[in-house]
Formats: C-alpha cells, structure tokens, sequence
C-alpha cells in the first residue's frame, strides 16, 4: 500500500478477504489474525497521511463467515470485532459462488449486518456496507436480486451494490461489457429502492473489473486494457458511480509477454501502476472523466478554510472552519456535477435537509441536489434549499460548524473555492 500511495497518491484500498479460519473466527485468508501487528501498522499509517481502507468479507475461496457462524449473535459479534479492531467505517460483503446460494446464511448476514448498523448508529458512528456481487453484462442473476431484497427487507441499509465486470465466459469487448452491466445494473436498483431518483441508483454503484488477463479461458485474448480503463473511468465519472476498483493491486505492472496470466502482473501492454492512476481520477481528487477540475483549499471568514474534522473520512464527518493548514482534509474539489469533493467524498447537507441550521457534513457522493454548490457572487447556493454554506454564529473561531442559512452578504458566507 505504501509503495502504490508513493507512486501515485492512491489512498483507499480494499483488503481482501476475511474468512473463517477454523470456524466462527474471522481471519485474514482463513491464517492471519485480525489484530495482524503488520496490517495494522500499515494501516494506521495510511490513515496517518490521509487514507483508509474497507474490510472485504467472504471472496471465491475459502469458508465464507456468514457460512462458518451459525447463529446471527455469533456472526454479528465476529463482525463487530473485525470493524473494532481495523476502526472501520466500512465494509464489503463478496459473496459469490456457493455462499450466495446459501440464503439461510444470506438472511443471517443481512441481519447482523443490520443490527450492528443500528448499534453503532447509537453510538454515534457510521458504519457503510457495500454487497460486492458477480454480474453478467445484462446485469445481476436472480440470486443476487434475492439477497439484495432481502437485505432491505431485513432493514440494512446498502451503501454500494459493486460488480464484478470480469470472467463472464465468453469473448467480448471487457471495457464495454463493464459499462453494460453497469447500465443494467442502475435499472435493477431502481426495482429494488424505487423511491431513489436516478442520480441516487447511480451513486450507488461500485465497478470492479480485473485488469488485463482474466482467468476465464477465453478472455486471454480480450483483455481488460488500459484503453478499457480509460473508458470505463469517463463512464463512472459522467454518471456519478461511487467506486471503482480492480483485481487486483499486485497484478498492476505489465508481464515480460503480452498474455500471460498472472497473479503478479496484467499481461497487458501497460506502464506500473497505470490503471491505478486512470481509476484514481474519481477518488483522488480531480473528479474523473478525464477532467481537471479545480482542486484546494476553500478559504472563509477571517482566511479560515473549510475542512473536514480529524480528516476523517467517514460518513457524516464534521464539515467545519480550521486554520488553513494544506492537508488533505481542506483540500476539495470542484467536480464538473457541481459537488464539493474532499478525501473521496462530498459536502453534504445532513438527511437532505433544507432548513436554516441544518448542519453540514461529509458523506458518500450520491448525486442528489443536498450535494450540489453552485456560485452566486461570493456565496455558495444550495440549489436544493436556495440556502447557503454559512459559518454558524457569523464566527470564525477553529471548530465552527458549517451549515445552511438564508442567503446573505454577510463575511460568514462570503467563500473563496479553487478555481
């Protein structure tokens, strides 16, 4: 993780898989202990400059934990100790092969997930669970439309449905497939939450293709490319889609030939690292789709700058004044759907609100209208609310809250974006 974050500024990693080891007891790789001195080293370190990672659960080998614990209090409880030991914020459920199948342990999981939710949530913490799921390029098969449903039905709240545009079989353009199942993917979303508008149902789609050479036998001779890549990025970014991520990190160099597959390189003509830097356009900062929007500091009342509190990256994250201090966490982005981007997520107005004092914060971009600035002089206008961003109390002491409040000329709303 530290050398891609040197080499390209990649901050957000996936690490993959936790599975049982021996039973009910989450491992990494069914060997390694959660507590890992090393994983949680590295970790703490990639949070230090400004990262984070999310926990995948389950994967194509091994004993999946949903599976392994048979009751939902034993599984529940496995999970709560997995995302207390890493400080999780979120979290990934893979579930593929026979485990989704399994819908006795899929109603499980979805209840303890569940519950776990609703309890951190009275404790004052976010916890997002995304379901990473197989696809096909017309979309998701009945099994995983079940579980998703159920996962509704049992009150869990799905951050991000990603699939896995990989390994469907036959040969195909990969780049277009991924886009394709994409597509699908936002109408079968939209059957599961009908109330989401289209923005919504897009924001929650996560893509996860593998680069260059697929282990599907014939895909050896259509690749996952770069080009792909570059396609696939402008696709994710055009319509807002949350995440986008590969399979896997260690494959992103190329191979001594061309065609090779290997679990340590693409096997497609490619520099290192370059998928990395094509997908980070979206989470990196310049907002994606190729583009180059404005990005820095945020500058207010008395040349404070609005940031993000502790830099921390979670959902719901205090948007506040600070002395300007250069870091990631003051460090936003104009994106062309007219968001305000910092450490991969948007300036948000809280439950969508739109009354004077509702109170700002950091949250997965979705591409509703609470996440939407737009300039009017020296202000930043709401369109949702017609409200503007407003230093509470015309203060501008470090730690003042941000919220919305009726439009003024005021120094407390007076505001100077990147441009």
């Amino acid at each position: 993780m530290a050398s891609a974050q040197a080499a390209t500024g990649l901050k957000y990693f996936t690490l993959a898989f936790v599975i049982g080891g021996g039973g009910c007891n989450a491992t990494f790789n069914g060997s390694t202990d959660i507590g890992d001195a090393g994983w949680t080293s590295a970790i703490n370190s990639l949070r230090a400059s400004g990262g984070d990672v999310i926990a995948s659960f389950g994967g194509a080998s091994g004993t999946e934990l949903g599976q392994a614990c048979t009751s939902v209090s034993t599984l529940q409880a496995q999970y709560k100790r997995v995302i207390d030991t890493l400080n999780l914020t979120r979290i990934d459920l893979d579930i593929e092969g026979g485990a989704l199948n399994d819908t006795a342990a899929n109603d499980r999981r979805n209840q303890a997930l569940a519950a776990l939710q609703q309890q951190y949530a009275a404790a004052g913490r976010t916890l997002a669970v995304d379901y990473t799921r197989p696809v096909n390029p017309t979309g998701l098969e009945s099994n995983s439309i079940s579980l998703l449903n159920n996962a509704k039905s049992r009150g869990l709240n799905v951050s991000v449905v990603n699939i896995m545009t990989m390994d469907y079989g036959p040969s195909m353009d990969m780049g277009q497939a991924a886009i394709d199942a994409a597509t699908a993917l936002h109408g079968q979303l939209g059957q599961i939450w009908p109330a989401n508008s289209s923005d919504q149902l897009w924001a929650m789609e996560g893509n996860t293709p593998m680069i260059g050479v697929n282990d599907s036998t014939n895909e050896v001779f259509t690749v996952f490319t770069t080009a792909n890549a570059t396609a696939l990025e402008t696709f994710a970014a055009s319509h807002g889609i949350q995440e986008l991520s590969f399979w896997a990190l260690g494959r992103d160099k190329a191979c001594a030939t061309n065609g090779t597959l290997s679990d340590t390189c693409s096997g497609t003509s490619q520099s290192p690292y370059q998928f990395v830097g094509t997908f980070n356009a979206i989470t990196g900062g310049t907002g994606g789709g190729g583009g180059t929007e404005p990005t820095g500091r945020i500058t207010g009342i008395a040349g404070k700058c609005v940031d993000v509190a502790a830099a921390n990256s979670a959902n719901g994250a205090v948007v506040q004044l600070y002395d300007c201090n250069g870091t990631a966490a003051q460090t936003w982005t104009v994106a062309a759907d007219g968001s305000l981007r910092a450490l991969g997520k948007c300036m948000d107005a809280t439950g969508q609100g739109t009354a004077n004092g509702t109170k700002i914060q950091l949250w997965d971009c979705r591409g509703g209208t609470a996440q939407k600035w737009t300039r009017s002089g020296g202000n930043l206008v709401n369109p949702q609310s017609g409200r503007c961003l407003d230093a509470t109390g015309q203060s501008s002491a470090n730690g003042t809250r941000l919220q919305l409040w009726d439009c003024s000329t005021t120094a407390n709303q007076q505001w100077v974006p990147p441009s």
